[in-house]
This record gives structure tokens, sequence and C-alpha cells, in this order.
């Protein structure tokens, strides 16, 4: 982040749209909150920026030229886990679950409001800020399958290690912290995405589905994570011989 003369840090957005008009309503807005703000107006031009700019947080559209947000994702995850927040006039959960699985960190679909998208930014750099900063006491051995280290964000299944998204490795880390305890889409919400995040119960449906896909041997029959009917998730306690 860069350091302004007050001595306080700004975070520094890069804005990517090809729609000139939208890029200064962007930069307009978050001006006033006080970020520093780049632009590039394509997918190829924005792969650049993010390179030799290093910004805190993207925004990306999806509908561009040359190269669209999509594929512009798949790309700079690559090289760089910097968050991404996909700008998009598709609503469908379809097009949601295709940016997340590309490896965005958030979606938030035109046209929007300035409060919310200020919310969205302030949500996704304070939980990469914790991510990067929250160091945990030991290696957890959950089984003699999975054991999770917090300190060097490595999880192994069967001695392999299994490669997690950020947002992955925070709802497994929630899971195993509260191992035994039935936990609702609105407390993994909270404290997983945010409060801002309390009416996207999908995202927690989605992300439980992509770590059952990478630690459960079936993810349809699961070991760890379990569904509780009408209430939400619970990862199996197995220090109470649960499993």
């Amino acid at each position: 982040m860069t350091q302004p003369r007050d001595g306080k840090k700004r975070a520094h957005i890069l804005v990517v749209d090809d729609e000139p008009r939208m890029v200064s309503f962007i930069r307009m807005n978050l001006d006033l909150d006080g970020y520093q703000i780049s632009e590039a107006y394509d997918g190829i031009a924005a792969l650049e920026a993010i390179r030799t700019k290093l910004p805190d947080c993207v925004l990306l559209d999806v509908m561009m030229p040359r190269q669209d947000g999509f594929e512009t994702l798949r790309k700079l995850r690559e090289f760089s886990n910097v968050p991404v927040i996909m700008l998009t006039a598709k609503s469908e959960e379809s097009d949601v679950q295709f940016g997340l699985d590309f490896g965005a960190d958030d979606y938030v679909t035109k046209p929007f409001s300035p409060r919310i998208l200020s919310s969205r930014i302030r949500a996704v750099l304070r939980r990469h800020a914790y991510a990067e900063s929250t160091p945990d006491e030991k290696v957890r051995i959950i089984d003699e399958r999975l054991s999770f280290d917090s300190n060097r964000r490595l999880v192994t299944v069967d001695g392999k290690e299994i490669k997690l998204r950020p947002t992955e490795f925070r709802l497994l880390k929630y899971f195993i912290e509260n191992a035994g305890w039935t936990r609702s889409y609105q407390q993994i919400l909270q404290n997983v995405w945010g409060y801002e995040y309390q009416d996207e119960a999908h995202y927690v449906r989605l992300y439980v589905n992509y770590l059952r896909s990478k630690i459960e041997e079936d993810r349809e029959n699961p070991r760890y994570i379990l569904t509780e009917r009408g209430e939400g998730y619970r990862f199996v306690d197995f220090r109470q011989g649960e499993g």
C-alpha cells in the first residue's frame, strides 16, 4: 500500500473496465473513500498493471474486448493472489460460480451503489490482511488422512499437499476451530466473509462443495463437513470420538 503525507496507508485499487464512464464513476467514488486508483481498459493491460503496479485489490469487469475478465482472472492467478472483485451485468448464480471457480474473491453486479462497492472492497481487503497476518499455534492433525498447518498455510490429505484458495482456507480454518458445533449460514458468512455478506448463503454452499471436492474421499458422503439440514454445517470433532 502507498504512504500519503498524513502517514496513513491508502489501499491501491486497480479498476479494469472498457467503459471510460464506468471507470470515471468508480474512480470518483473511491477517491472520496481515500483509495489510490489505477486504471486499465482491457484484460491484457490489466495483467501488465498487476505485475508492475502491485495493487492491493483489482476490480475486474467481465465483458471486455481482446480478453474478457474470466480469461484475465485465469491468467493472473498463475502469478498473483491479489484480491479480485468481478464486475458484471450478469447476475445469474451460474455466472457468479464461474467467476469464483476461476479464483475471484467476490462478485458485484451492475448497476451497483458506491456504498455497496466500497463495503465489498473493505471486506475483501480485511480478509486478505487477516489471512496474511494471523498465525496459528500449531499443526493440527485432524485424523490419519487430514492435517492443517495455519502458519505455513498448508493442508495435506493422505500425505499430499492440497492447494486451497484463500477463501477455502479461511472456511476450513473456521470449521476446524469450531469442530463439533453446528454453524449456521449466517455465522459462517459473518466469520469467514464478513457482516456485509449476510444475504449470500449461496457462497457457503459453493465453497463447502469446493472444500469437499478437495479433502473428502467421497464428497457425496462426507466424512469431515456434515450438512445439518435446516441449520447449517458441522465439522466432525475427532477428538471427541466422532467419525
